[in-house]
């Protein structure tokens, strides 16, 4: 019964658009936004429409015998009726004023026929043998929002309109929407040096191992999930135990040594019991798949965004040169190309979930040859892509890693040793300007706190 049906198109629309390129060529500025020539269901109207896309390409002007010429060309012109077939064009054209409507009409048909192609694929997808189901399911769900995908292209907006929206937004949203507001780090210097992170950010914060890069980062997460905002984490490095252990030890200030032990006191117990109870309402979610690549935590956290009522608002990965990259054998040795998708793809996951995407990422051993050990933007290894498609870039600085406490007076007689103090530098801010502010670090329980400004230098 199905095999019967007829895909859904509109030939009287195509041929409207059409015979309205051929009446006036500045149509064409109209419709080239919102149609391409795979939207064309019969073939001789895809066929003239490409001739309209070349010839405007070559900025030669638009009309029946333009557009003939062109189809000569290329031999199509026999193939679509000849010049006869042209004329039916301009005659069955009410108006050229309306192209825009019958083009819309064209790109609505193009979608249903596109939706069900996803929904070939998906059935095929489901006969396949295979026994990797979740593999199959992602590739199922980008199948699906490809379709999206290709109707979320935007083109240019006037100022006036963009206004109207952002004031329009401003006087109907709660001032605590979290949904329109930046989020919040939790971090006082910071929040007020970068105004929150913006939705749709790309965030790099490098560091070289061990000083406090993953901590960070969930530090952030977890200051933010206070406040309501909703966090996925895609911990690579370490297991969701192990991650949430961390978690517990930094909110109830107890060494996380002592907790995995079993060697806590009566009143650390009750601490940790109590603080069990308050991480429990957060809005945190754990994925500590190894070895993932950037479409399958793509695709995890859209579903995730599905599920949860409110959407997901921040996403976290850790770290950036742990993740997969996808069709490893094109990339052969070249892990430069490699690491520059996999950037693009996390700021495209940003801009397609609308949400700050918080990413760690090593530093090469240049840093530590450099008198002073600061980090630059150059340090970022494997790919400078990265600093490129970065909307903002943090570094961890402490300088107690680099110095004891003996050398610190010789090098710096007088100035007090700066134990915990670190340095978080803002090397690039793309929405303001760079800079630098100061937190402390607790080792005993792996937490960042805002510096205190008797602290400060």
């Amino acid at each position: 019964m199905y095999a019967e049906r007829l895909l859904p198109h509109d030939i009287e629309a195509e041929e409207a658009v059409i015979g309205s390129l051929l009446i006036d060529s500045d149509s064409f500025l109209r419709v080239s936004s919102l149609l391409k020539p795979d939207d064309f269901y019969r073939e001789r109207n895809r066929s003239c429409f490409s001739a309209c896309v070349d010839l405007f390409q070559r900025s030669e002007g638009i009309d029946q015998v333009t557009v003939a010429r062109e189809l000569s060309r290329t031999n199509q012109l026999d193939n679509i009726g000849g010049m006869a077939y042209l004329s039916h064009l301009i005659s069955v054209t009410p108006t050229s004023v309306h192209a825009e409507y019958y083009a819309a009409l064209i790109a609505r048909a193009s979608v249903m026929r596109k939706l069900i192609s996803a929904a070939d694929k998906i059935s095929s997808l489901g006969y396949e043998d295979t026994d990797d189901v979740d593999a199959t399911l992602r590739r199922a769900e980008d199948t699906l929002f490809q379709v999206r995908g290709a109707e979320s292209e935007r083109g240019f907006m006037p100022l006036r309109q963009i206004y109207d929206q952002y004031l329009q937004d401003v006087n109907s949203a709660d001032v605590t929407d979290i949904n329109s507001a930046p989020l919040i780090t939790g971090f006082d210097d910071l929040d007020q040096l970068l105004g929150g992170i913006q939705r749709s950010d790309m965030v790099i914060l490098g560091a070289r191992p061990g000083l406090g890069k993953s901590t960070l980062a969930i530090n952030v997460c977890i200051n933010a999930a206070k406040t309501g905002v909703s966090s996925g984490i895609f911990s690579l490095e370490m297991s969701r135990e192990q991650l949430a252990l961390r978690i517990l030890a930094s909110a109830a200030e107890v060494d996380p040594l002592r907790i995995r032990r079993g060697l806590l006191s009566l009143r650390e117990q009750e601490r940790v019991i109590t603080t069990i109870g308050e991480l429990s309402d957060l809005p945190v979610y754990i994925d500590d798949t190894p070895f993932q690549g950037i479409v399958e935590m793509r695709s995890k956290a859209r579903r995730l965004s599905l599920e949860q009522s409110n959407g997901l608002d921040m996403v976290v990965i850790d770290y950036l040169q742990l993740i997969q990259g996808e069709g490893r054998g094109r990339y052969g040795e070249n892990r430069v190309q490699e690491i520059s998708d996999i950037s693009r793809s996390i700021k495209g996951m940003a801009r397609d979930l609308n949400i700050p995407v918080i990413t760690c990422s090593q530093l090469s051993r240049v840093v530590e040859n450099r008198p002073g050990h600061r980090p630059q933007l150059s340090d970022l290894r494997d790919s400078g892509s990265i600093e490129q498609d970065a909307d903002i870039v943090l570094f961890i600085y402490r300088e107690d890693l680099y110095y004891t406490e003996e050398e610190w007076e010789q090098h710096f007689p007088g100035r007090p040793y700066p134990r915990g103090i670190t340095e978080l530098i803002v090397s690039k801010h793309r929405h303001g300007q760079p800079g630098s502010i100061k937190l402390l670090f607790h080792g005993d329980f792996i937490r960042f706190e805002s510096l205190p400004r008797t602290a400060e230098s």
